[in-house]
């Protein structure tokens, strides 16, 4: 694939993007002559990020992690966004147990609803490109996009992920802890994904670290990004952020109980933005060398070369 990217990922990009709810009772905001007046709204209220100029864009999906809220990631996905991508983060719930067995059917069901839904919700000059589709998730959510990644609960879809994205993936609170269904085997390199997709593992260097001795590690040592990284096949790709912590890639102002909870439960870095543009930046440089067909940047961080980098990065490691 050709390297000759000259755009930095690690700011935003050239693209001037919106920020739309789509809920049950939103209307859409166009037809096309071969499709239903009245479209079937989402199964679950989505936040999207869009490109607001005419074209065709890849569709990214974001997980959200354990009881936060899909509007807790709009910086992130507004990053992305502005390098061409369309991102759909659904709230999928707002209470939930240990159990992410509805997590996975939720995702499912909005995976099937692309195709029929999106592009009705989407301005009326922007198209989404579902051949080029990446499922991606944080924490908990990383979780699910893996447990849908590889079929687990027996879901199929004709719609093809192409790349797979974790975001600090979290699979319960300790080896033997797994929430169910487990996604984590402790096989090296037992993750059977489909004609082999590619892979991204972001991990947080204070992740696996307690905040005090009041709160256990957000991202537990045993079913963290260093597991999930280890049970991927190649072509998979692992970058860790020195210094930051489990949700240092939210936004800066998240309200709310649960938004302020944010900044007291993990172990943190010294401020958000950095990490935020660390994760959009390697995100945005996975998906344009495996969406794309341009590596540039990912090559320039794996070389260790690029200049734009926002954090210092504590491991690296690819599988090809």
């Amino acid at each position: 694939m050709p390297s000759s990217s000259s755009r930095n990922a690690f700011v935003d990009g050239k693209h001037k993007t919106d920020l739309l709810t789509v809920d049950l009772s939103s209307r859409c905001c166009k037809t096309t002559p071969s499709s239903s007046m009245n479209p079937p709204p989402p199964p679950k209220g989505l936040l999207v990020a869009t490109p607001v100029e005419e074209g065709e864009y890849p569709v990214v999906m974001l997980l959200h992690g354990y009881l936060l809220y899909n509007s807790f990631y709009s910086q992130l996905m507004l990053h992305v966004s502005s390098h061409g991508f369309i991102v759909i983060a659904p709230q999928l719930y707002s209470i939930a147990g240990p159990d992410t067995m509805d997590e996975i059917k939720s995702t499912a069901e909005i995976i099937d609803w692309l195709s029929v839904g999106l592009n009705h919700f989407l301005p009326p000059q922007v198209t989404p490109n579902l051949s080029k589709f990446a499922l991606s998730g944080h924490s908990r959510g990383g979780k699910t996009a893996f447990s849908v990644a590889l079929k687990k609960l027996g879901y199929s879809s004709d719609l093809k992920i192409s790349a797979l994205i974790g975001i600090d993936p979290v699979d319960g609170t300790g080896k033997g802890q797994q929430t169910p269904p487990p996604v984590l085997t402790y096989e090296p390199n037992s993750f059977d994904l489909d004609n082999k997709m590619h892979v991204l593992v972001i991990g947080s260097g204070l992740g696996e670290l307690a905040r005090n001795p009041l709160f256990p590690p957000c991202a537990p040592p045993g079913v963290n990004h260093r597991e999930f990284f280890r049970e991927c096949q190649g072509p998979a790709w692992h970058f860790v952020a020195k210094d930051y912590g489990h949700l240092d890639m939210l936004d800066d102002d998240t309200k709310g109980l649960r938004g302020k909870s944010s900044y007291c439960l993990c172990k943190n870095g010294e401020e958000r933005r950095p990490m935020r543009r660390f994760v959009g930046g390697i995100v945005v440089s996975f998906l344009m060398a495996y969406l794309e067909g341009d590596d540039g940047e990912l090559v320039k961080i794996k070389d260790g070369c690029h200049e734009g980098l926002p954090v210092e990065i504590q491991e690296f490691e690819v599988k090809k």
